[in-house]
């Protein structure tokens, strides 16, 4: 099968071989594969690592991302036409040898899978990364992710990196390009629309290069509640459930001790609520490791994901929902 492999980036020198390396590695026919680097303009040598593979390894192209974001240069290479299916990457992951085969084994299970994706096992680089990897991998961190809690395979919402066949785009078409976030959520949103089904298998693997520090984590997971909101109101429904708790539980911290002023024990209930957080967040934290430095670093790494998403989401039912906004300038300026 002809397979194409889409990697959108910017400044990404630290990473950009690592990922290309794997590539080069993979298990499969070289001249059935392309792999498209979809560079937005970088100025930290990423280019230039680039434009050395290029010139190694011919399957391997650098394509040029005027634009900077990440929908615009997934399409750019999605638009090269020539493959069975095409694979979605970021420049801070790398893929395992098998990663094609296990994709070309999972699509051949069922005719109506339009996308496939598989699990992720974290790189930790420093122990904040650690810390922050493990609350991701956590159903107490990010709820019924299964591509990252690896609880669960089989028909699910949404993968990351997900492979997709041709059909799937040109039922679809591409990734909606005003969206700077959540574009591939946004997009198997669609294709589950459309009809196809999306499957998870533990035999697709890939490793994460995973965010090195608490404030990139919390800009990341910020940006991710905020445009979630705008892709409810461009489709009119909310796409999965699970987006709503962080933004309740903020909701619920920054006025549920309100009743309590009409009735005055109506405070230990509001207490009592938190404290169950704190000790829900407690109990998986000690399940995820009993060094207590590295407890306190996940708990801290667990609020982080839930605040910073929850006061996305609020501000994004402000400004699209509340004020009917569109984005402004400084939330579009992104590139991964």
């Amino acid at each position: 099968m002809k397979v194409h492999i889409v990697i959108p980036c910017r400044n990404e020198a630290a990473y950009i071989a690592p990922c290309l390396d794997s590539l080069v590695a993979l298990d499969h026919d070289k001249d059935l594969l392309n792999v498209y680097v979809c560079d937005g303009l970088s100025d930290d040598g990423t280019v230039e690592i680039i434009r050395g593979y290029e010139r190694q390894y011919p399957f391997i192209h650098y394509l040029e991302n005027p634009q900077r974001t990440t929908p615009f240069a997934l399409n750019l290479g999605l638009r090269v036409p020539g493959f069975d299916f095409a694979i979605i990457l970021g420049a801070h992951a790398t893929l395992h040898p098998d990663y094609i085969n296990a994709c070309i084994r999972a699509f051949a299970q069922d005719p109506q899978i339009g996308c496939v994706g598989g699990i992720i096992e974290n790189v930790h680089e420093n122990e904040v990364s650690e810390a922050i990897g493990k609350a991701m991998s956590s159903v107490f961190g990010v709820g019924n992710a299964h591509f990252r809690t690896h609880t669960a395979s089989g028909y699910v919402d949404t993968v990351a990196f997900g492979a997709y066949k041709k059909e799937v785009f040109e039922k679809c078409g591409y990734f909606d390009e005003s969206l700077i976030r959540n574009q591939d959520d946004e997009f198997n949103y669609r294709i589950l629309k459309a009809g196809f089904k999306i499957w998870l298998s533990p035999e697709i693997k890939c490793r994460y290069f995973v965010r090195a520090s608490f404030a990139k984590l919390q800009r990341q997971y910020y940006q991710y509640g905020y445009w979630k909101v705008f892709v409810n109101r461009k489709h009119k429904a909310v796409t999965t459930l699970r987006q709503l708790v962080p933004a309740l539980w903020l909701l619920f911290l920054c006025l549920g001790w309100l009743p309590a002023l009409l009735f005055c024990p109506l405070i230990y209930a509001y207490l009592a609520v938190i404290m169950l957080y704190t000790g829900a967040s407690l109990a998986a934290a000690f399940r995820l490791s009993q060094h207590m430095p590295t407890v306190l670093r996940i708990l801290r790494a667990f609020w982080t994901l839930h605040f910073a998403y929850g006061r996305g989401y609020l501000k994004g039912i402000y400004d699209f929902l509340l004020l009917d906004k569109t984005p402004d300038n400084k939330s579009s300026i992104l590139s991964r």
